[in-house]
């Protein structure tokens, strides 16, 4: 009767003692040390320098989402980019690394758990009979069903702190894969419309070998009837040969393209290929650029650093909760006997329960010196945020420049052929009626096919700004796509269910 009420009375005092654990532990779960995350700022212009004098957009002009490549309508460009985003190995490298950082957040946030472990044990030993006392000499067994239990209280907010680091980390994480993606999807196109420009060149000087040869022709026929000298013969077939060699020398830049874009699209450059298409002389199709506060949400790279700017905020909460004590509770249940047949009755249990505090008292500076190393870190990321978002406003003034300069000198290139080709004509006919001679051909041959490559290249240049351009405002991606529990305008947004774009 005396055991049962000790026993009773014991168990009323384990209530009682984790009741008021468990109390204080609620009672103090909302201190949370470290400051609380605040977006830093950034210097943001009201307008874009170099859209002085453009279009201003409608509202009804937004800028392509998801496949924003098929804004310049080519079906084989198309299908390209769908490889790069199935095939390329450096996204899924990406890939992989948020899928690694997502797992670091499952692996932060069981830190608000208990660890339970289980550790069944049979032990059988025999003392020796030389020494003497009431130590039994025989073999004795023991046998043992232990689970032991313990749990941190997250008071200060330690492990709150670290979830929320994991959670920018893996958001981090998410805006870099993709920013690669785009960077992949941006130097495909880069590389294809560079690639089409060296067609239509190879296109322009085959056509050019075909009118030499037939001047060439004309001019031995001259020379013949004793109309031209041996010397204009040999300026025909120089200037020929000097663009045959021309037309062959873009081989080597559209293999090297050819096998660039067959890495991209994750695919052996031997057994990849692409036929020959020249780039159509037309405009680049227009882009709506936007307000320039826009940016902010449209840049994957300008995410990620903000992100990683709420994780390195969060580790200053972890370095100072270091400062305070650590409570953890524990406890330990399970059956004990000497007998394997009597482990599963009442009377082999045994249970104990408690809880402990572990202060630091002396470290010799190693809290202090990490609280630093962490501060320290977060304003490296403020640095490099606002880096980030001035390295992108400077993108986008770039190739908005460069799309303004580019199209006036393609206006006034257009012009210098149309002159180059008049004089050609000119030129031509007069040395046919012998009053001019043919050097000034050769001349005006050499002028009017350099301005007519000119003309050529100046169109690739304007489809890669355009290509530069859409990278520049983030490829029709925005914030929102994150992954995120709350509503993306909050850009102190926690991690939870992820999207199934993020999963292979």
């Amino acid at each position: 009767m005396r055991n049962r009420t000790v026993n009773k009375s014991g168990a009323v005092a384990v209530h009682g003692i984790v009741g008021v654990m468990v109390g204080a532990s609620l009672l103090l779960a909302s201190c949370t040390v470290g400051p609380n995350y605040v977006r830093p700022s950034a210097e943001v212009p009201a307008t874009y320098k170099e859209t002085e004098g453009w279009k201003k957009a409608e509202p009804g002009d937004n800028l392509q989402k998801g496949p924003w490549w098929e804004i310049f309508v080519d079906p084989q460009l198309n299908t390209l980019e769908e490889r790069v985003n199935v095939s390329n190995q450096n996204i899924a490298q990406s890939d992989a690394q948020f899928r690694q950082a997502r797992a670091m957040v499952q692996a932060a946030r069981a830190g608000f758990y208990p660890q339970v472990t289980v550790g069944p044990a049979v032990t059988h030993s025999r003392g020796s009979s030389n020494i003497g006392g009431s130590i039994p000499s025989g073999t004795v067994s023991n046998f043992i069903l232990p689970m032991d239990a313990s749990w941190e209280v997250d008071i200060w907010g330690r492990i709150r702190r670290t979830v929320e680091a994991s959670e920018a980390n893996a958001q981090a994480s998410a805006a870099d894969l993709e920013a690669m993606r785009l960077s992949m999807q941006a130097e495909l196109a880069q590389d294809y419309f560079q690639l089409r420009t060296l067609d239509a060149q190879r296109q322009l000087l085959d056509a050019t070998v075909s009118a030499y040869q037939k001047s060439l022709e004309l001019t031995k026929n001259r020379y013949a009837s004793g109309v031209a000298s041996r010397a204009d013969v040999l300026l025909a077939e120089t200037q020929l040969k000097t663009t045959q060699a021309q037309a062959i020398d873009i081989g080597v830049q559209r293999a090297q393209l050819e096998h660039a874009i067959a890495v991209l699209v994750g695919s052996p450059a031997s057994i990849f290929s692409i036929g020959i298409t020249p780039l159509e002389m037309t405009a680049p199709p227009a882009i709506p650029v936007g307000l320039p506060s826009e940016l902010l949400e449209r840049r994957a790279d300008i995410a990620a650093a903000e992100r990683l700017v709420a994780a390195a905020n969060a580790q200053i909460g972890v370095a100072e909760a270091a400062y305070y004590p650590t409570v953890t509770l524990s406890a330990a249940a399970g059956l004990e006997s000497s007998q394997l047949s009597n482990l599963l009755t009442w009377p082999s249990r045994f249970w104990s329960i408690g809880a402990s505090v572990l202060e630091t008292v002396f470290d010799g500076g190693q809290r202090k010196a990490v609280s630093e190393e962490a501060r320290a870190a977060y304003d490296a990321t403020v640095a490099s945020y606002r880096q980030t978002v001035l390295g992108a406003f400077q993108e986008v003034e770039d190739n908005l420049a460069a799309l303004r300069i580019l199209e006036e000198e393609a206006q006034v290139q257009v012009e210098a052929v149309t002159a180059a080709r008049q004089s050609l004509a000119v030129t031509t006919n007069q040395y046919k009626a012998g009053t001019a001679s043919y050097l000034d051909v050769i001349v005006t041959q050499a002028i009017a096919l350099n301005n007519e490559r000119t003309a050529i290249g100046i169109f690739g240049n304007r489809i890669t700004a355009a290509v530069l351009l859409m990278k520049a405002l983030g490829g029709g991606w925005d914030v929102c796509s994150l992954p995120t529990t709350v509503d993306c305008g909050d850009s102190n947004g926690k991690l939870g269910r992820l999207s199934s774009q993020y999963v292979r």
